[in-house]
């Protein structure tokens, strides 16, 4: 049976196509090249309901599905993934405070994330810890009627952007995953501090940093949810970022193939187009089918995130992560091939589009950890 979207779905993604084409990649190159990051267009994106969509209608949010939001994913990294994890990240942390936070945190934060006046982060990741959050090292002791947080927390999206972010806290250090908390910290406390990256490799639009909370101080009705259990509440969101990020894979990947076909179209050698060689020809066929089979996992991952069917939910995400971000890196890397020389300098955008995709292995979980996931489905 073929994979058929909705007319709703088709226009949400013609609505993001059409954003991305006019307003995102004539400023792609600049925005990457001096690492800006993209203020100008999130008013904008926000207008077309691009920002946090799965946020409910009655928050002020596009209330999308998980496929619907993926189409936006996928559309937007597609424009260009730097400023396509701007926009697409600007509400990192508030389905944790949607699911799981009090109305009082709901009215406050949800519109103004919506709306595009404020930005969200999720602090998890630190220094020493990855992809092993049960490892975690910040630390919330109770005080009172207060709990107060020290601890630093690393490659921070939105980082210096954010005014808000959901904290993730050993509340019982002793307890390992079952001692963690989430924390509603907005980032004017006392004592929360970010330092911004901008050393990175690729999706140089995207903001990121290192935070540090030194005796962050944020009263009980703060905690998300119920203290001890932060880490089933996160673990309740991986298959859902999984899937975003096998869109963003895949918004690349068809980004990388489309820069590849066009020049294959235009670029001449030996008296004949290059797309008349075989050599050419067969490289973007395997391409093409590589993007297409990238899409399909990523789809049938968002079918069953949104099903709530756990379990498939969790494996066909890790599957759907590890193939597109795996198979995006490599059409990058053979849309470079196909420009040869002139693929390897900033005139041509594959080189920034194997420069982003790279990021799609790492965050996230790690390809490695994908595997481990999938086999444990399996055996």
């Amino acid at each position: 049976m073929g994979f058929q979207l909705t007319d709703e779905q088709r226009a949400i993604r013609d609505v993001v196509r059409e954003f991305g084409e006019n307003e995102i990649r004539p400023v792609a190159r600049e925005h990457d090249e001096e690492k800006r990051y993209p203020s100008e267009l999130i008013e904008q994106a926000a207008q077309y309901d691009l920002i946090a969509p799965t946020i409910p209608t009655e928050y002020g949010g596009a209330g999308m599905d998980m496929l619907s939001s993926v189409l936006v994913t996928e559309e937007l990294w597609r424009a260009d993934p730097g400023i396509g994890s701007a926009i697409g990240s600007r509400g990192f942390g508030s389905s944790m405070i949607r699911q799981f936070g009090d109305e009082a945190m709901k009215e406050t934060w949800l519109p103004k994330i919506a709306s595009g006046e404020s930005a969200s982060c999720s602090c998890i990741s630190e220094p020493a810890h990855g992809s092993n959050v049960a490892g975690i090292e910040t630390r919330a002791e109770p005080d009172g009627d207060e709990f107060v947080i020290n601890g630093s927390k690393m490659w921070i999206t939105n980082g210096t952007v954010a005014d808000v972010a959901v904290v993730m806290a050993k509340t019982d250090p002793e307890a390992g995953h079952r001692g963690i908390t989430a924390f509603l910290v907005p980032t004017e406390t006392d004592g929360f501090s970010a330092s911004k990256i901008d050393n990175k490799l690729g999706i140089r639009a995207s903001d990121l940093a290192e935070i540090t909370l030194s005796d962050v101080r944020v009263p009980d009705d703060n905690v998300i949810g119920e203290v001890d259990q932060g880490f089933y509440q996160l673990m309740s969101f991986f298959a859902g970022g999984r899937t975003n990020v096998a869109a963003q894979a895949l918004g690349t990947a068809q980004a990388a193939l489309d820069a590849a076909i066009d020049y294959a179209e235009e670029r001449e050698q030996g008296g004949q187009l290059i797309k008349e060689y075989q050599a050419i020809s067969h490289k973007i066929a395997e391409m093409a089918t590589n993007v297409e089979a990238a899409r399909s996992l990523t789809y049938r991952a968002a079918g069953h995130v949104m099903d709530g069917d756990d379990r498939e939910g969790a494996r066909y995400a890790s599957m759907a992560k590890l193939f597109a971000s795996e198979h995006a890196v490599d059409v990058a890397d053979e849309a470079i091939q196909v420009h040869g020389g002139a693929g390897y300098v900033t005139d041509h955008p594959v080189e920034r589009f194997y420069r982003d995709a790279r990021i799609t292995k790492i965050y996230e979980g790690t390809s490695e950890i994908q595997k481990n996931i999938i086999a444990d489905s399996l055996l």
